[in-house]
């Protein structure tokens, strides 16, 4: 910044900054959605206006970032500015998560995580022909198919019901994004004949969860779950996506991915094994012979504990604590910290955000997977986050060496 421009209070164009950051202008604006570089309207409402110095110390970070891989070949760590997860709190881009969960909802959430503005009461749409391929293909499904099932099946009608899916500038993937998002809770078939309402994403998935009607409280936590669940550092789901948008895929298929990665058991499905532990406690009247059970199977006792937080998981504790102002969901809640209270007689043992599901799936009536469904379309906003972020760096940079173990060449053509 010249001594002339900080004295006359000069500001810079669009183009004026993106020449000076050796960028298109197109990443200038996705610089400002990650809260990396601020912004103003110019004057007359054209455009958009920059400060030289702020511009001048994003290029030098770039420059000093630019001198290091992307990927840590040491560690395997890849450079994100989404979310930290450090001394047992969560933060995402340096805000208390639960603080988020606390004030805005989760639409809001995900618009300020993509865009870096805040936007009050936002509503993302489903565009209608997608919406109605969707729910076609979730009922073309045999009747057995599974929550993760619908899902990747409404992902897949909704991309080929966009011609626009393979441009991936960040205003077309948010776009994209906006308009999935509400398609993968709204094609999902409803629980029971109660009113499905209209409203935010946590009173819309209620209803395709369980047939008892919404109340506000448990509204509250469900809309909780939505926001905690956006994004926990490089989860197993949100690692494929990242592969998947490295490879440039579109928006659509990022998400099938996570979704795939989703599936197994140790990931999205962790809650129900923690809801079918908690529905034992209650039909068998006592933690200690459940908590045996799974001990003596030599198993971990589910909803017990996360590898990346020495002590509570903070999402668990916001969450259950919400819960209290829940009636119906006393005996779970009693329940869950009865079986928190005897593992911890030996070890401790602290209740993660799975247990928190599985106190609000049991109580609510809903499906053992209930669980799973919520964290799929919450984690979605992560995963469209970490999409953006990729999409602004070399393409395929994810591309590990294999260390080949089979037998060494040459060897003998296989007989019949």
């Amino acid at each position: 910044m010249t001594t002339e421009e900080r004295t006359a209070g000069v500001r810079l164009s669009t183009r004026e900054a993106a020449e000076r950051l050796g960028v298109k202008p197109e990443t200038v604006y996705a610089y400002v959605s990650r809260g990396l570089l601020g912004s103003r309207r110019a004057p007359g409402g054209r455009g958009s206006t920059f400060d030289p110095g702020e511009v001048d110390a994003l290029a030098r970070r770039n420059r000093r970032a630019a001198q290091q891989p992307p990927v840590d070949d040491a560690t395997g760590a890849v450079r994100t500015a989404i979310t930290l997860i450090d001394g047992d709190r969560h933060y995402f881009r340096g805000v208390d998560a639960t603080a988020l969960a606390e004030r805005y909802g989760y639409e809001e959430v995900a618009e300020w995580l993509w865009t870096g503005v805040l936007r009050r009461g936002v509503r993302f749409t489903a565009p209608p022909q997608a919406l109605a391929a969707a729910r076609r293909a979730v009922a073309a499904l045999p009747g057995h198919s599974g929550p993760m099932d619908r899902l990747r099946a409404i992902a897949v009608a909704a991309a080929v019901e966009d011609p626009l899916r393979f441009d991936l500038s960040p205003e077309a993937v948010l776009g994209a994004a906006r308009g999935l998002i509400p398609t993968l809770v709204r094609a999902l078939p409803a629980a029971g004949t109660a009113h499905q309402g209209e409203g935010g994403p946590a009173r819309l998935l209620w209803s395709r969860l369980t047939a008892r009607p919404a109340d506000e409280a448990s509204l509250r936590v469900l809309d909780a779950a939505l926001v905690l669940l956006i994004d926990h550092d490089l989860a197993a789901s949100t690692l494929a996506v990242r592969i998947a948008a490295s490879a440039r895929a579109h928006p659509y298929a990022v998400v099938s991915a996570g979704l795939g990665a989703l599936d197994g058991p140790l990931h999205g499905a962790a809650s129900g094994l923690a809801h079918r532990m908690l529905a034992e406690v209650l039909d068998r009247g006592s933690a200690a012979a459940v908590v045996a059970d799974h001990l003596r199977a030599g198993g971990p006792v589910p909803g017990l504990g996360h590898r990346l937080y020495r002590a509570e998981d903070p999402r668990a504790v916001m969450l259950l604590r919400l819960l209290e102002d829940v009636p119906y969901a006393e005996r779970a809640l009693a329940a869950a910290r009865e079986v928190a209270a005897t593992t911890a007689r030996h070890a401790p043992a602290h209740p993660n955000v799975d247990l928190a599901l599985a106190v609000l799936s049991v109580s609510s009536g809903m499906a053992p997977e209930a669980g799973e469904t919520v964290f799929a379309v919450a984690r979605t906003a992560g995963w469209i986050a970490h999409a953006l972020e990729e999409y602004e760096e070399p393409p395929l940079r994810m591309r590990p060496s294999g260390h080949y173990v089979g037998p060494r060449p040459p060897q003998p053509l296989p007989a019949p």
